[in-house]
């Protein structure tokens, strides 16, 4: 991986990591509904003006409207909703964890529904994913509060909810990585608003809640998509996937020094065992991140 590349990886893990960070300042104030709204609206717009800029505005409407709303229900706002009713009780490591458990969702979605032959590497992968969350889960204190089982379980849900977005753009018909996330957003957006009209704000917003969600939109959705995509172009998917170890890092951190979320041995271990039981779902092999691409003589 060329270095640039690893720096983008390195800020992107940063970027989605925070967004748990974002969710559990603004989530108070605003409710899931009204915040996780706000977050798409602010990605579809961002991402629209970024395809001004670049020249990437071709959403085709007419033939992948319905496409848009498949991908936008299932990538982003039923998991996004999920995720920030789960930001009312759960930790931002917990919730990053959880996040991270989405290629083992993936992987059993792909033995049960697709058939695919169980080895030996990814059945220790599910089995040391599912020990690593449940470490996290089962010693963290925040778990013992009303509501915290119902909001683990939305979470996880939400990572379900992004290995059927992986099968599903899989097999969907071929459209450009932007304009899928661009589509996707104004779809979520048509979608998440009818909700936040049954779920009114629940305090007057305050500057930082705004920032917050600005944050949240523009630059854990909307920058997010632009480095990722990159990532993809120069690296390939398989080597931008590699954010999915990192982001949990990240979260844990940016939980403890700005929110301070108390740190235990059970956060460590259960961190660990996770992202090792997800790469070995994946085959991700560590080295990869630092083999420089081969140049094309061609």
């Amino acid at each position: 991986m060329q270095p640039a590349s690893f720096i983008r990886l390195l800020s992107l893990a940063a970027i989605w990591g925070a967004s748990f960070l974002f969710m559990r300042i603004a989530v108070g104030t605003l409710g899931p509904a009204a915040l996780m709204t706000g977050r798409v609206l602010l990605a579809a717009l961002f991402l629209g003006l970024m395809g001004c800029l670049l020249k990437k505005n071709q959403l085709d409407l007419k033939n992948n409207w319905q496409h848009f709303f498949v991908l936008g229900f299932f990538n982003s706002a039923l998991p996004f909703l999920l995720f920030a009713y789960a930001a009312q009780s759960l930790t931002a490591s917990v919730l990053s964890v959880l996040n991270a458990t989405a290629p083992i969702w993936g992987a059993l979605i792909a033995i049960v529904i697709f058939r695919q032959a169980l080895t030996l590497r990814i059945a220790t992968g599910l089995v040391l994913g599912i020990s690593g969350v449940a470490i996290l889960v089962g010693f963290d204190p925040v778990v013992l509060e009303p509501g915290a089982l119902v909001a683990v379980f939305c979470a996880a849900g939400a990572a379900f909810c992004y290995g059927i977005a992986t099968h599903y753009t899989r097999l969907a018909k071929t459209v450009a990585p932007y304009t899928n996330a661009h589509g996707s957003m104004w779809s979520s957006t048509l979608m998440l608003a009818p909700v936040m009209l049954l779920v009114p704000v629940q305090a007057d917003m305050s500057i930082n809640v705004a920032l917050a969600v600005l944050a949240l939109g523009v630059i854990c959705t909307g920058v997010a998509y632009l480095l990722y995509f990159r990532l993809v172009q120069d690296e390939g998917a398989t080597s931008a996937l590699t954010v999915t170890f990192l982001i949990p890092v990240f979260g844990v951190i940016w939980g403890h020094v700005f929110l301070n979320e108390a740190l235990g041995w059970h956060t460590f271990v259960g961190v660990s065992i996770a992202i090792i039981g997800t790469s070995l779902v994946t085959g991700f092999k560590p080295s990869a991140l630092f083999q420089v691409k081969a140049q094309s003589t061609e």
